[in-house]
């Protein structure tokens, strides 16, 4: 049951306010004044607030100013007879959630009223999964829509296909899938379906009998068999070798695994998610991923939007980021100006989430004062001349120019680059590019140079 806290000079308002909301189910307290609706919000914080904006001579503005102070403040409805553009402006600007005019029409208030309680607790929920696990998702329309979505197929045994860009956060939406879960307290263990070779993933999620193949000196029970009643995230899905989509759509329909080498099948109860930076339905147009797999994978999608499409969010989770990482550093005064944030939210962040945590560890790690201003973010996020964020370079086409030639070239100097930063490690190397595993070696070996670790 919702609480919600109505404000009103007006004896009339608040009774009918009262008896309507109460027919709805939700539980009602009434102040008459701006004193008695701050003395309520500090007994106990509502998930709503409802007040007029003229309360005798003060302004409903000092009610929405005290209920967004709160450390976990509930939504705000302004309703008032004066709706001028000027105060409406001015009661979004103070941060309510919505306003509206009387006379107002009950239904279309009601469907307000239920749109601002499930925002909150949509914030409510996201802060619990951040206290617990360390995930924070976002507040952005976008997101609550993913967490939405999260919260509805999480009790469920269902099959989840999660997409999005690299870097939009599609592992930790699989995270709160699991956390949300009545398999929270079981493993969680994420699959990188790109990284293997064939024979070595289907022995890895499969499991193995001792004598399968060379260097089998005993038999191995799978990840899926192995993770219990947990769940298992198979990472990059659109990266798995034809015939491994063969066994993988099989034991995702009969809920059984043949280990590598026998002729037995054991049963599993993990719960299998799965994730993808690819269009799948163009990868099996394009002959690369089974049609019968992705109607398998298709029935649940959460598409996770990336961070550009969402900018709203960038300002929390610059701060979450920098929480952690002051924590780490053991500098708890690090903090961002105003227009770093502010720069931070212009920049279209092509790496997404990731790479925005990456920056923000870039900047505190290297500033020398606890407050991060724009000058401590790289030339990249700030637009300094020369960067790829300044204007482009004059265009000259030689005679003998070759476009092929000079992008592989690019290619080259990009893949040499990202080594070089990740001291040889190739998976983090693939990270930096945005590249799966598998499509980084392709290109290494595409330029002649060295595919595995030395």
């Amino acid at each position: 049951m919702s609480e919600v806290l109505v404000v009103d000079d007006e004896p009339s308002i608040l009774e009918f306010l009262e008896v309507l909301l109460s027919k709805h189910g939700h539980q009602v307290r009434t102040a008459p004044s701006v004193e008695a609706a701050t003395k309520a919000l500090t007994a106990s914080v509502p998930d709503l607030v409802i007040t007029d904006f003229r309360i005798g001579k003060q302004s409903g503005l000092d009610v929405v100013k005290a209920a967004r102070a709160l450390s976990m403040p509930p939504e705000v409805i302004v309703v008032t007879a004066y709706g001028t553009p000027a105060s409406a402006v001015e009661a979004m600007r103070q941060g309510a959630y919505d306003y509206v005019t009387k006379p107002f029409d009950n239904d279309e208030l009601m469907l307000l009223v239920e749109r601002a309680i499930e925002k909150r607790s949509l914030r409510v929920e996201n802060r619990r999964l951040r206290a617990t696990s360390g995930i924070f998702m976002g507040q952005s329309p976008a997101m609550q829509e993913v967490w939405s979505l999260v919260q509805k197929v999480a009790p469920t045994r269902a099959t989840v296909l999660i997409s999005g860009e690299s870097g939009t956060g599609k592992e930790v939406v699989a995270r709160a899938i699991h956390q949300q879960s009545p398999r929270a307290s079981q493993p969680f263990v994420p699959v990188n379906c790109g990284a293997l070779a064939e024979g070595v993933l289907e022995s890895e999620l499969f499991g193995h009998v001792k004598g399968a193949f060379t260097g089998a000196s005993s038999d191995r029970q799978g990840i899926l068999a192995a993770a219990g009643e947990g769940t298992v995230l198979l990472d990059e899905v659109g990266e798995l070798p034809l015939g491994t989509q063969v066994k993988l759509l099989r034991v995702l329909q009969e809920r059984k695994v043949k280990p590598v080498g026998s002729s037995r099948e054991v049963p599993f109860e993990a719960r299998i998610l799965a994730a993808t930076n690819r269009k799948l339905e163009d990868e099996v147009k394009a002959g690369r991923f089974r049609e019968d797999l992705w109607f398998r994978l298709n029935v649940i999608v959460i598409e996770v939007p990336p961070l550009r499409r969402r900018r709203e969010d960038t300002p929390a989770l610059a701060e979450f980021f920098l929480g952690r990482v002051a924590n780490e550093l053991g500098r708890p005064g690090l903090h961002f100006t105003p227009e770093a944030i502010a720069v931070l939210q212009d920049y279209a962040f092509p790496g997404n989430v990731r790479q925005m945590q990456n920056v923000i560890e870039r900047a505190a790690t290297l500033s020398d004062f606890d407050e991060l201003d724009v000058s401590s973010l790289p030339p990249m996020v700030r637009g300094a001349p020369g960067e790829p964020e300044a204007a482009s370079p004059e265009v000259t086409l030689a005679p003998g120019f070759s476009l092929e030639l000079h992008l592989d070239t690019l290619e080259r100097n990009y893949l040499h680059e990202a080594l070089r930063r990740a001291g040889g490690a190739k998976t983090k190397a693939a990270k930096m590019l945005g590249l799966s595993f598998r499509s980084f070696r392709y290109r290494l070996a595409k330029h002649g140079m060295p595919t595995e670790d030395v």
